[in-house]
């Protein structure tokens, strides 16, 4: 079993957290293994972590302007999932299969142009059938400080009236939620839509577990904003393995010999919407039900025989969806390793100008000094010189000159000084890449994702702040950033060891370069 450190005070959250587990562990080693006990594992990690976030990371977050809501308050809500896709991709369909139940609208043209999000709700009777149970409009769920969605006020009334709820009573739901979204288009313009759809779906992206992007076999990725939200919007907001690729309505192909050269086209598709040769495993599925109520059961007539062979495909999909309680884990101690590893550059930054400033105020201050004296010294000896004054008593001599280096003294703090000072901040917030070094790609990105805030902060203040508070600061936060984050790690590692456990994926993810544009709202937004 791991031995937890007590050297920083992180390490007690795990230990209440095996507290616990081995609490509920039999003696023979083995967990007492039904579903109701891994939920209770999994929460249990997942409060402590909400815990580190809340008590160690968000008041630092918020006092330098890192964010302007509680970082916790976007993943303490249940684990969600995204599905976007080109419009008439099939997204409602998939949806309601999942479900069991047509709670979402379906069409060939685009039916829905509303965001929905899709969680559970008990209904009043155990034997009623699937539907659902309630429903809200936009201007609840962004002002219910249960839902994990007051920052998309910012995008309008527009976007509000075109945000809803809906709780449905399907099993599928009981651990998770899914977030519906409009069809994507060809020429769309924000102006159209009434709000900026790129921005909304990177503020949904940058708080799901799971992101489900769909294309059909008639659209394989040729729609314009399916380009912008993969090689723009998704990769300046989200992690590459949070996104799953589905080719869907697979049953509308003719053949197995059609059905491969949408899945070639498709391939071609993303390697150049996404800049990448590799491109990650795409997954195959159709909606049976859709098939046979649209009358044109292929497989049933011979046509497509082949689709039988791709039933694990669906079953496959279906299952990771059903995992998005797992990635949960893993996506918060991404977000913790994350916004530590920021918020760490982002003081180191801080506490660089300040020290830089200081020691120049410093310098400033004994060279003004010494020309201060110098100068004294030389006006009364040259007044002595020229006969103006002579042979003054010397202690009066002497304060005298002191008087005089102290006016000048004085004037050249409040006058030379500050404009050389304001001169030295002009020239760190024009560049301010001189505060941190930036000797590897991991450090770049880190910069690149706070350097906006570190300005603002800078201007706010016109970098007047305590040393000394940002300095404990920054010790706190890399404190939680070398051990908090490794105990995490260590934690998730051990919980996979444990027999009768889920299997949890554990590597490192691998962050996506924050572009210029996105650099720092990861956090105004998570």
């Amino acid at each position: 079993m791991l031995l937890l450190t007590r050297k920083f005070p992180f390490g007690r959250l795990i230990q209440l957290f095996y507290g616990r587990l081995l609490g509920s562990l039999a003696l023979d080693g083995t967990c007492f293994g039904d579903g109701m006990h891994r939920e209770e594992y999994i929460e249990s990690l997942r409060t402590e972590l909400l815990d580190l976030v809340e008590h160690h990371l968000s008041p630092v977050a918020i006092r330098y302007g890192y964010a302007e809501t509680p970082l916790e308050t976007n993943i303490k809500w249940r684990p969600q999932v995204l599905i976007l896709g080109n419009y008439s991709s099939g997204k409602s369909t998939l949806i309601n299969d999942f479900l069991g139940a047509k709670v979402q609208a379906t069409g060939q043209a685009p039916t829905d142009d509303s965001f929905t999000v899709i969680t559970w709700g008990d209904s009043d009777s155990p034997e009623e059938s699937i539907g659902v149970v309630e429903e809200r409009d936009g201007k609840f769920l962004l002002g219910d400080p249960e839902y994990p969605f007051e920052g998309l006020k910012k995008h309008g009334q527009r976007f509000a009236s075109h945000f809803r709820l809906k709780k449905v009573n399907s099993p599928f739901l009981k651990n998770l939620a899914l977030i519906d979204t409009p069809g994507m288009l060809d020429s769309v313009t924000e102006r159209d839509r009434g709000y900026n759809y790129q921005e909304v779906i990177g503020d949904l992206a940058q708080i799901a577990d799971l992101i489900l992007i769909l294309f059909d076999p008639h659209k394989a990725g040729t729609v314009r904003e399916a380009h912008t939200s993969l090689r723009d919007t998704l990769p300046a907001r989200t992690f590459e393995d949070r996104v799953v690729f589905v080719l869907n309505r697979i049953d509308e192909c003719a053949s197995l010999i059609d059905l491969l050269q949408v899945y070639g086209t498709l391939c071609w598709n993303l390697s150049q919407m996404t800049g990448r040769k590799d491109i990650p495993t795409i997954r195959l599925t159709y909606s049976p039900n859709a098939s046979q109520n649209s009358g044109t059961d292929r497989e049933a007539a011979g046509e497509n025989g082949f689709l039988h062979f791709l039933d694990n495909q669906r079953d496959t999909l279906k299952a990771s969806i059903q995992e998005a309680p797992r990635y949960r884990l893993d996506n918060l101690a991404s977000f913790v390793e994350t916004h530590a590893d920021r918020l760490s550059h982002m003081l180191e930054a801080l506490r660089n100008y300040r020290r830089r400033m200081l020691k120049f105020r410093l310098g400033s201050s004994v060279l003004g000094l010494v020309a201060s004296l110098g100068l004294a010294a030389a006006g009364v000896f040259g007044l002595m010189f020229t006969g103006i004054i002579g042979g003054p008593d010397p202690v009066l001599l002497g304060g005298g000159g002191g008087g005089i280096a102290l006016v000048l003294w004085i004037l050249w703090m409040t006058i030379v000084t500050r404009y050389l000072a304001g001169r030295k901040h002009r020239k760190i917030m024009n560049s301010p890449d001189h505060l941190t070094p930036l000797d590897n790609q991991t450090r770049r990105d880190s910069w690149r994702a706070v350097t906006a805030e570190v300005k603002d902060f800078l201007r706010k203040t016109d970098g007047k702040f305590a040393l000394n508070q940002v300095s404990s600061d920054f010790n706190n936060i890399v404190l939680v950033r070398d051990n908090g984050c490794r105990e995490i790690r260590e934690a998730l590692k051990e919980l996979d060891g444990i027999p009768g456990m889920p299997h949890h994926s554990v590597g490192d993810a691998e962050e996506v370069p924050v572009s210029t544009q996105e650099s720092g709202p990861a956090l105004k937004r998570a």
